[in-house]
Protein backbone atom coordinates (compact mmCIF):
# COMPACT_ATOMS: atom_id res chain seq x y z
CA UNK A 1 0.00 0.00 0.00
CA UNK A 2 1.29 3.28 -1.07
CA UNK A 3 1.01 6.36 1.46
CA UNK A 4 -0.75 9.20 -0.83
CA UNK A 5 0.86 12.63 0.23
CA UNK A 6 -1.62 14.49 2.62
CA UNK A 7 -3.33 17.42 1.57
CA UNK A 8 -3.73 20.79 4.28
CA UNK A 9 -7.69 21.74 4.82
CA UNK A 10 -6.40 25.18 3.75
CA UNK A 11 -6.08 24.19 0.60
CA UNK A 12 -10.02 23.83 0.12
CA UNK A 13 -11.03 27.18 -0.74
CA UNK A 14 -14.79 26.20 -1.05
CA UNK A 15 -17.24 23.60 -1.65
CA UNK A 16 -20.09 22.78 -4.62
CA UNK A 17 -22.94 20.43 -3.68
CA UNK A 18 -24.32 19.66 -7.21
CA UNK A 19 -28.23 18.49 -6.81
CA UNK A 20 -28.93 16.72 -9.20
CA UNK A 21 -32.72 15.92 -10.47
CA UNK A 22 -34.71 15.56 -13.96
CA UNK A 23 -38.39 16.62 -15.25
CA UNK A 24 -40.13 14.82 -12.59
CA UNK A 25 -37.77 15.80 -9.35
CA UNK A 26 -37.04 19.69 -10.59
CA UNK A 27 -39.93 20.85 -7.96
CA UNK A 28 -38.12 18.87 -5.28
CA UNK A 29 -34.63 20.08 -5.65
CA UNK A 30 -36.26 23.36 -5.82
CA UNK A 31 -37.59 23.04 -2.68
CA UNK A 32 -34.40 22.08 -1.82
CA UNK A 33 -32.86 25.00 -3.23
CA UNK A 34 -34.94 27.60 -1.42
CA UNK A 35 -34.41 26.19 1.17
CA UNK A 36 -30.86 26.31 1.61
CA UNK A 37 -30.95 30.23 0.52
CA UNK A 38 -33.13 30.67 3.57
CA UNK A 39 -31.19 29.03 5.91
CA UNK A 40 -27.72 30.00 4.74
CA UNK A 41 -27.81 32.96 3.29
CA UNK A 42 -24.03 33.11 2.52
CA UNK A 43 -24.31 30.39 -0.18
CA UNK A 44 -24.19 31.47 -3.81
CA UNK A 45 -26.25 29.59 -6.10
CA UNK A 46 -25.39 28.73 -9.65
CA UNK A 47 -28.05 27.96 -12.79
CA UNK A 48 -30.65 25.53 -12.68
CA UNK A 49 -28.98 23.38 -16.42
CA UNK A 50 -32.04 21.33 -17.71
CA UNK A 51 -29.33 18.87 -19.58
CA UNK A 52 -26.55 17.46 -18.62
CA UNK A 53 -23.54 20.01 -18.38
CA UNK A 54 -19.40 19.92 -17.68
CA UNK A 55 -19.14 16.45 -16.04
CA UNK A 56 -22.10 16.08 -14.94
CA UNK A 57 -24.38 13.39 -16.80
CA UNK A 58 -27.63 14.65 -15.29
CA UNK A 59 -29.57 18.04 -14.93
CA UNK A 60 -27.91 19.68 -12.13
CA UNK A 61 -28.31 22.28 -10.02
CA UNK A 62 -24.84 23.56 -8.66
CA UNK A 63 -24.92 25.71 -4.77
CA UNK A 64 -21.36 26.64 -3.79
CA UNK A 65 -20.81 27.62 -0.08
CA UNK A 66 -17.28 28.20 1.70
CA UNK A 67 -15.51 25.55 4.21
CA UNK A 68 -16.98 27.21 7.55
CA UNK A 69 -20.52 26.20 6.29
CA UNK A 70 -19.62 22.69 5.47
CA UNK A 71 -20.48 21.30 9.05
CA UNK A 72 -24.24 23.03 8.54
CA UNK A 73 -25.01 21.81 4.80
CA UNK A 74 -23.86 18.86 4.90
CA UNK A 75 -25.73 17.48 7.67
CA UNK A 76 -29.04 19.74 6.33
CA UNK A 77 -28.67 18.22 3.04
CA UNK A 78 -28.05 14.52 4.64
CA UNK A 79 -31.53 14.96 6.40
CA UNK A 80 -33.49 16.80 3.84
CA UNK A 81 -32.81 15.29 0.04
CA UNK A 82 -35.58 13.58 -0.17
CA UNK A 83 -34.34 10.99 -2.61
CA UNK A 84 -32.16 13.53 -4.95
CA UNK A 85 -28.73 12.67 -5.39
CA UNK A 86 -26.16 15.22 -4.63
CA UNK A 87 -22.46 15.22 -5.56
CA UNK A 88 -20.45 17.17 -2.94
CA UNK A 89 -16.72 18.50 -3.69
CA UNK A 90 -13.64 20.43 -2.41
CA UNK A 91 -12.63 23.20 -4.43
CA UNK A 92 -9.02 22.97 -4.91
CA UNK A 93 -6.79 23.79 -7.49
CA UNK A 94 -7.28 20.06 -8.98
CA UNK A 95 -10.77 19.86 -10.98
CA UNK A 96 -10.29 16.64 -11.42
CA UNK A 97 -9.26 15.22 -7.82
CA UNK A 98 -12.26 17.11 -6.46
CA UNK A 99 -14.49 15.46 -8.51
CA UNK A 100 -13.10 12.20 -8.98
CA UNK A 101 -11.12 11.56 -5.67
CA UNK A 102 -12.37 13.39 -3.26
CA UNK A 103 -16.44 13.51 -4.12
CA UNK A 104 -19.10 13.01 -1.49
CA UNK A 105 -21.91 11.05 -2.80
CA UNK A 106 -25.25 11.27 -1.09
CA UNK A 107 -27.04 8.56 -3.24
CA UNK A 108 -26.46 6.71 -6.08
CA UNK A 109 -22.59 7.74 -7.83
CA UNK A 110 -23.51 9.03 -10.98
CA UNK A 111 -20.65 8.60 -13.56
CA UNK A 112 -18.93 11.75 -14.54
CA UNK A 113 -17.36 13.21 -17.41
CA UNK A 114 -13.97 13.40 -16.50
CA UNK A 115 -12.63 13.34 -20.24
CA UNK A 116 -14.55 16.95 -20.08
CA UNK A 117 -12.25 18.10 -17.15
CA UNK A 118 -9.11 16.98 -18.53
CA UNK A 119 -9.83 19.29 -21.46
CA UNK A 120 -10.14 22.55 -18.76
CA UNK A 121 -7.33 21.18 -16.77
CA UNK A 122 -4.88 21.15 -20.18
Amino acid sequence: MTLHQQLATSTITSYHAHIYYDAKSKSTAQALSRAIEKLFGAAEFGRWHDRPIGPHPDWSHQIAFNPELFGQIIPFLALNRNGLVILIHPNTDDQIGDHRDRAIWMGDIRPLDFDILEKFAS
